[in-house]
């Protein structure tokens, strides 16, 4: 018996992926999925109606066939019908946003060599050296995934009888912001550092929710969460901190937190395989690229933390967003104080 022919097969399939990958976002980039929102058109009418030449577009319309986002008949192109539903402008379940952060994540990804040869981040962001243009980029492009984020936990949770709320490393205040308006009783606080909170403040102001959320400075590493509250939410924050900075800031959180208070924990959470969910192992290449400590951390080590910290009743849950995207989830509560113990 003739030993079996290996074939490239899985890599020819992560070389086309990444080319498929590259013209949805060029589709994205060119709202190429809005103008066929009405019906089909040719190539030559589309080109008119983006205000392009025809013959690159054609190229880009093919490829867009084969990367399953339109369909092809007679000469004229169309949405699929997933294509319709999450990349047209403007609709309720619109992604389309979404490809200014996928730019700026693929071009951190392109220096993961460099960045591990070096032993430094190529694309590094540093919150306290960015210039406050550049940081209120970057917060605004990221707060469209935070409110999404915010409406879920919403939906999902109840809020009725909170009353106080910290969002710790909160950056735009989407989620602070999002929760007051779906809990109008809800107090919440948004602590970040004395770099960002200016820039923090400016947006919860054009959100008009100056009088339920509240925003404070503080490097919650290095110093207490400031206040008490009986819901601390922290989104995407462990993940860009060393291990040590991470169970550092799950104590502050803890010694802010009211007895039997409820801790959220949304971000990038690894498999104790560190192979699974795939997404979390993808942030891994950004993490390595964009910060100076930081990685997408085991459910086994989350949990060591939150014991160190006196948190009990710690339970991991999906939390995969209404497009389809999603991250990890962990509550915790913080350990209630032992009867007589209270004066």
């Amino acid at each position: 018996m003739e030993p079996a022919v290996l074939r490239p097969d899985t890599i020819q399939a992560l070389r086309w992926g990444a080319d498929a990958a590259f013209a949805m976002l060029a589709g994205m980039q060119l709202d190429l999925f809005t103008a066929l929102q009405d019906g089909s058109q040719t190539p030559p009418q589309l080109a008119a109606t983006l205000g392009v030449g025809v013959g690159r577009l054609r190229l880009l319309l093919y490829a867009l066939v084969a990367a399953g986002l339109l369909t092809e008949q007679d000469g004229r192109f169309a949405n699929t019908p997933e294509a319709q539903h999450f990349l047209v402008q403007g609709t309720p379940t619109s992604l389309g946003p979404l490809h200014r952060h996928l730019a700026a994540q693929w071009a951190f990804k392109l220096h993961t060599a460099t960045s591990i040869q070096t032993g430094l981040p190529q694309a590094h962001l540093d919150f306290t050296q960015a210039s406050a243009e550049a940081l209120e980029a970057f917060l605004r492009r990221i707060n469209v995934s935070t409110v999404a984020a915010a409406q879920e936990v919403g939906a999902r949770y109840d809020f009725a009888a909170t009353r106080t709320l910290v969002d710790v490393g909160g950056g735009a205040g989407g989620m602070a912001v999002t929760l007051t308006q779906t809990y109008p009783q809800l107090q919440a606080t948004v602590v970040d550092l004395p770099t960002v909170t200016p820039i923090t403040a400016k947006l919860v102001a054009e959100a008009g929710a100056t009088d339920r959320v509240t925003v404070q400075a503080a490097d919650v590493i290095r110093s207490p969460v400031p206040g008490t509250y009986e819901v601390a939410i922290v989104r995407e924050l462990l993940q860009v901190l060393s291990a040590d900075d991470a169970q550092q800031v799950l104590q502050h959180i803890g010694a802010a937190l009211t007895p039997g208070g409820r801790l959220f924990i949304i971000g990038q959470i690894l498999d104790d395989t560190h192979t699974t969910p795939l997404e979390a192992v993808g942030f891994n290449l950004i993490f390595l690229n964009t910060f100076d400590a930081g990685e997408s951390y085991t459910e086994s080590e989350h949990r060591a933390w939150l014991q160190a910290a006196g948190f009990v009743d710690v339970v991991r849950e999906p939390f995969l967003l209404r497009d389809g995207f999603g991250s990890g989830l962990m509550i915790a509560h913080k350990r209630e104080e032992p009867r007589g113990t209270r004066r």
